[in-house]
């Protein structure tokens, strides 16, 4: 059976849509950590998406599509390119509207992020952070292979509380294996 989402490159087309989907400072926080500032503006998001049109590119962002009804439903990014190492961080991924999430898409959307990473550029670790009481994201990542790796305790103040992260990374190998 084909998978039901593929991920297509992020264009400045797709901002407004993006920009909708992050309501507050801190569910911008939450999708971003501090890479974005609050509030989210389109002019940022402009930014950022021609970022990834520069040679070499420093980071490689898409939107997710449900593949049956061709419908945008997400949004995830490679960055932190290591080519000595083989290794990115995957980052800033996002079902947009919240009654898609919780049905195994975002699982797929990471999955498909994993495929170009792993055969397309060829890495052999790809990382990233979340933060721990995000439940839902952590499972989404553990089921598509990544393990914690560590845990940064107070790793970003948001207001006047601390949030911490887990560090979770998969590899190659192991990724290659679940999917036989």
């Amino acid at each position: 059976m084909p998978p039901a989402v593929h991920l297509e490159p992020f264009t400045a087309a797709d901002v407004d849509r993006l920009l909708g989907w992050i309501p507050d400072a801190e569910f911008l926080m939450l999708w971003s950590g501090p890479f974005f500032r609050a509030p989210l503006t389109r002019q940022q998001l402009l930014e950022y998406a021609a970022s990834a049109q520069v040679e070499p590119p420093p980071r490689r962002i898409y939107k997710a599509v449900h593949t049956p009804s061709a419908e945008v439903f997400g949004h995830i990014e490679l960055y932190n390119f290591d080519e000595r190492n083989q290794s990115a961080t995957l980052g800033k991924v996002l079902v947009g509207q919240a009654q898609g999430r919780g049905a195994g898409l975002g699982t797929q959307m990471v999955n498909a992020a994993l495929e170009i990473a792993f055969v397309e550029l060829g890495l052999h670790r790809v990382d990233l952070r979340v933060f721990d009481f995000n439940t839902p994201a952590v499972r989404c990542y553990q089921k598509a292979g990544f393990q914690i790796e560590g845990h940064l305790r107070d790793f970003r103040k948001v207001g006047s509380v601390f949030w911490s992260s887990y560090l979770m990374a998969v590899l190659a190998p192991d990724w290659f294996q679940s999917r036989t």
